[in-house]
């Protein structure tokens, strides 16, 4: 049986150390920047956009967490939910935390009227695939992810500003 409840500043040290076995499980160990006092200012601070639910187990402790933010849709008029992470413990996977958490971001989209629950997944991670698609969740055919990041983000970002002040 899973609990799930929201986030509260006293769980940012337990998703901060699953963001990192997420990290590891992605092959980018040394990709996460975040810190206690970062995920704490999103998630609690005075103007908090982005929001975490927690898995637990029957004995209270934390199996798994989602962290999610609001998107919108121009086509449907309304917000959705894009879900940034959802992690289990490898321990506690196929305890039905997954699909909680999942079926609690679903409510909440329904709750909201929101149009929909959405998210990303690694093309070679087959069991979260098999997983999603059980659920019902469809894979976004001729849909490709892009990102600015990095260098390129700077240079084309700083273009801009040049242009500004130009």
């Amino acid at each position: 049986m899973s609990v799930i409840r929201p986030a509260t500043a006293n769980d940012v040290p337990a998703i901060l150390q699953m963001i990192h076995d997420l990290a590891i499980y992605e092959k980018e160990p040394d990709a996460v920047r975040n810190t206690p006092e970062m995920l704490s200012e999103v998630l609690f601070g005075g103007n908090p956009r982005v929001f975490a639910a927690m898995a637990e187990n029957e004995a209270g402790e934390v199996r798994g967490f989602a962290l999610w933010f609001l998107n919108y849709s121009t086509w449907e008029g309304v917000h959705g939910i894009y879900l940034e992470d959802l992690y289990v413990r490898p321990e506690a996977r196929g305890e039905g935390h997954g699909k909680a958490l999942l079926q609690h971001l679903a409510a909440t989209a329904v709750d909201r009227g929101y149009a929909r629950v959405e998210w990303s997944v690694l093309d070679w991670n087959e069991p979260s695939i098999n997983f999603y698609k059980k659920l019902g969740a469809a894979p976004m055919e001729e849909w490709s992810t892009f990102r600015l990041t990095g260098e390129a983000l700077e240079a084309f970002g700083a273009a801009r500003t040049a242009q500004a002040r130009g």
